[in-house]
């Protein structure tokens, strides 16, 4: 047993150094002066008997307060079930389209019926802002929709859930289009998923960006997702000659904003397995229908 000099006081005990000294820098700072005395291994602090009782209690308050802010900074972030079936839903639903458009099913032309003409969207064929979602140039197109658009729809889907992720994603990838509509000319038109694509990586972004308990952070940190978000932008969404960088810039600001109103669902909805298949087969029900009246009209 360690025996501390005459008027002193073992007040802590611990088998780390670093441990030790940030403690002895804590009593430091409020006047008790203190030093550490290695023993068996350990570190142990050691003060005079009359500041023992203090350093004891604040030494208790700073492990206590240390203890609380680990607890904060470790809050769980729920994730949701749903999301490899509502990408393999996505991708099954462009390869059909795409498959349907290449043997013009029907007798009718898909290109025509389906693509976003801003013109014809701000007349009223609010349709074609979902069916432009749908159709590509060619298998590199496509491809690279599928890619980037099951990655980020897997990962919105996990913090989303499956169902109400892809309804969110669906719903700004229209808007975006149709913002594009109303900022572009009459005969402008844009066809592909990557409008979606850029709305999923917006949900992502949304959903880092909402506030959660814990320390307060830097202006750095906190908007961290949203500096991540636009560099991955610049990456992706800008280049190429057939590239329409305003259907993505408004794809991903929709997903924002609608993402935004996601993320704040209660996660008992976000939970629900029933809320998930509702707003899944609903999305899905979206693109069944704007086809019908694109395909309705055209014939």
């Amino acid at each position: 047993m360690y025996e501390p000099p005459p008027g002193h006081e073992v007040v802590c005990e611990t088998s780390y150094r670093g441990e030790a000294m940030e403690l002895r820098f804590v009593l430091e700072s409020v006047g008790v002066k203190s030093k550490i005395q290695q023993y068996r291994g350990g570190w142990l602090i050691v003060v005079s008997s009359e500041h023992a009782l203090r350093a004891s209690d604040e030494i208790a308050s700073y492990q206590c307060e240390a203890a609380e802010q680990s607890t904060e900074r470790s809050v769980a972030i729920p994730t949701y079930g749903g999301a490899m079936v509502g990408v393999s839903v996505y991708a099954g639903v462009l390869m059909l389209v795409a498959v349907l458009m290449g043997r013009s099913a029907f007798g009718l032309d898909w290109w025509l019926a389906g693509q976003m003409q801003a013109g014809m969207v701000m007349d009223g064929q609010w349709w074609r802002t979902i069916t432009a979602l749908t159709l590509h140039l060619d298998p590199g197109h496509i491809g690279s929709n599928l890619v980037f658009g099951c990655v980020f729809g897997l990962m919105a889907g996990r913090v989303l859930g499956g169902g109400v992720a892809w309804l969110v994603i669906l719903f700004s990838g229209a808007l975006g289009n149709l913002v594009n509509a109303m900022l572009q000319s009459a005969d402008h038109t844009s066809i592909g998923a990557s409008t979606a694509v850029f709305s999923a990586l917006g949900v992502l972004v949304a959903h880092a960006l909402k506030p959660r308990s814990g320390p307060r952070e830097n202006f750095l940190k906190r908007w961290s997702p949203l500096i991540g978000g636009l560099v991955i932008f610049g990456f992706t969404g800008i280049g190429g000659e057939n590239t329409d960088v305003t259907a993505h810039a408004t794809g991903l600001l929709a997903g924002l904003v609608l993402g935004w109103l996601g993320v704040a669902l209660p996660p008992d909805w976000l939970g629900s397995r029933r809320v998930q298949q509702i707003c899944g087969v609903a999305a899905l029900a979206f693109v069944v229908v704007a086809w019908t009246i694109g395909l309705a009209i055209a014939g």
